[in-house]
């Protein structure tokens, strides 16, 4: 009799894969792969970038899984790893523009693209307005932009989104409406 690894929790499939179920990951990676990738995407707005970056994440989680704590949300925990591999993205990306300003590189070579293609879920959307919005979440800081995304975005819970950024219930509040007003006002003299 085989286990049907779809009807598990995530906490049932992370116990399976430190026993050695290498098929339980793959269902992990099934269920939080999309998520995981708009979350990334969203952060560092290059479609390409986030493809590699999601891989990373996965790769990462896999090897820290034993410190991953059962009791709480996967989610919050991959949303966690994700942000942080995006932000060390961030500053890599940073010391390579400073290193090629430096050195005198082309500065091609540090472009980056935003895609502005509507995912499909939001394909009713105008392009434009689509493409504003983006480059106004890009424009909030990151302890703002990481709270919106988590809590609009990938829908994660209050306390889901407080766990996975390391702070209180109370400060995902205040960043999220501090987000909102900022992108109020980017928006309003857009």
């Amino acid at each position: 009799m085989s286990l049907d690894l779809a009807a598990c929790t995530d906490g049932e499939l992370a116990a399976l894969t430190l026993a050695g179920r290498q098929a339980a990951f793959a269902e992990i990676m099934r269920r939080h792969q999309e998520p995981v990738y708009r979350l990334i995407r969203a952060h560092i707005g290059d479609a390409e970038e986030a493809l590699d970056l999601t891989q990373e994440c996965f790769a990462s989680a896999f090897q820290n899984l034993p410190r991953y704590d059962g009791d709480r949300p996967l989610a919050a925990w991959l949303a966690r790893v994700a942000i942080n591999k995006s932000r060390d993205w961030h500053r890599r990306r940073r010391i390579r523009q400073i290193l090629s300003f430096a050195s005198s590189l082309p500065p091609e070579t540090m472009e980056s693209e935003w895609d502005e293609t509507p995912g499909a879920d939001a394909i009713t959307f105008d392009r434009a307005e689509l493409a504003r919005l983006s480059r106004a979440v890009s424009e909030l800081p990151a302890t703002l932009k990481e709270t919106l995304l988590l809590r609009t975005v990938e829908g994660l819970s209050q306390a889901e989104t407080a766990a996975a950024l390391g702070i209180s219930g109370k400060a995902v509040e205040t960043r999220l409406r501090r987000a909102r007003e900022r992108l109020s006002k980017i928006l309003d003299f857009a």
